[in-house]
Order: structure tokens, then C-alpha cells, then sequence
């Protein structure tokens, strides 16, 4: 981020990649893993089927994780060993303070914590490092915007591949 000269940092400004199909948003997951740090928390923001799990899947493979990867949407919730672990939440079919029972009291700070419906408990969602809003475009395309995230994730959005 820039800083302004009063000392305040403007707000960065969002960016987005489209890709245009589910081996594409696994490729741009595999990139974001490569990013990734220990620590790390990632809110993912999206409808049904705009690419949410299908994006932890790639950061799974770049992170080593060996195990299949699938929604945790009725557990809701998966750990994955990796080079990193993987803490996997799905709060889709959660409501207010429910979350609390899902065992993310706090961000693992040896992990790399992904939450899909973080906007489904808001601490949650304030928790996140880096925030991704996946939406539809088409049968096929979607758009995965960065909202917010630290430098080395945003690099990755700006140097995806481009139609």
C-alpha cells in the first residue's frame, strides 16, 4: 500500500482475475498456495458453485497435502497435512454465534486457515488476512477478486495469466 504524506496508508485498491474454467481456478489456487505463509488466514467469499472449494483444492497441491480435498460443508470442518497444514472451515450452514462450535476459537498460527462463508461469523471474516470474492460469470467463468491481502498475494492477482 501507498502511504499518503499525513502517514495514513490508503486502502488498496481491489483487483480481479477471470478464469474460464475449474482447471484454471485450480491453477490460480496452486499459485496462491506457492504465496501462502503459516498464519495465514483466507476468507472466501462466494455463491454455491463459484469455485470456493475448487480453489483450496490448488493451494492444497501447492502446499503438499497429499489427501483428497473436498467441501467440509457438513463436517464443517477439515485438517490437512501438507508442507503447511491446511485448516479448512465451510460455515455455510452456520448462523450467528454457531461458528464458536466449530473449534476456530482462533487462527492456527502454525497453519494455513481457509474459511468458506467467513461473512457467516463476522469476527471471522475481520480475522481474515486475505480476503477472495468468488462470483459466476457464466456456466464456466468465474471472477475471483482480491478484497484485501498482504503484497505477496496481491502479486499473484497481477501477475496471473490474462486473456
Amino acid at each position: 500500500m501507498a502511504s499518503a504524506s499525513n502517514g495514513w496508508r490508503r486502502p488498496a485498491i481491489s483487483t480481479s482475475v477471470d478464469t474460464s474454467s475449474v482447471e484454471e481456478t485450480h491453477e490460480l489456487g496452486r499459485r496462491l498456495g506457492s504465496a501462502l505463509k503459516a498464519g495465514d488466514v483466507v476468507g472466501l467469499e462466494g455463491d454455491l458453485g463459484t469455485g470456493k472449494t475448487e480453489l483450496v483444492r490448488g493451494i492444497a497441491e501447492a502446499l503438499e497435502v497429499t489427501g483428497s480435498v473436498h467441501s467440509p460443508t457438513f463436517v464443517l470442518h477439515h485438517r490437512y497435512q501438507g508442507r503447511l497444514p491446511i485448516e479448512h472451515f465451510d460455515l455455510y450452514r452456520l448462523e450467528g454465534m454457531a461458528w464458536v462450535d466449530t473449534g476456530l476459537d482462533e487462527p492456527a498460527p502454525d497453519a494455513v486457515t481457509l474459511i468458506e462463508w467467513p461473512e457467516r461469523a463476522g469476527v471471522l471474516n475481520a480475522w481474515a488476512t486475505t480476503l477472495i470474492r468468488l462470483t459466476s460469470r457464466s456456466a464456466n467463468q468465474r471472477r475471483l477478486t482480491l478484497v484485501r491481502g498482504p503484497d505477496r498475494v496481491r502479486e499473484v492477482f497481477e501477475h496471473a495469466p490474462r486473456d
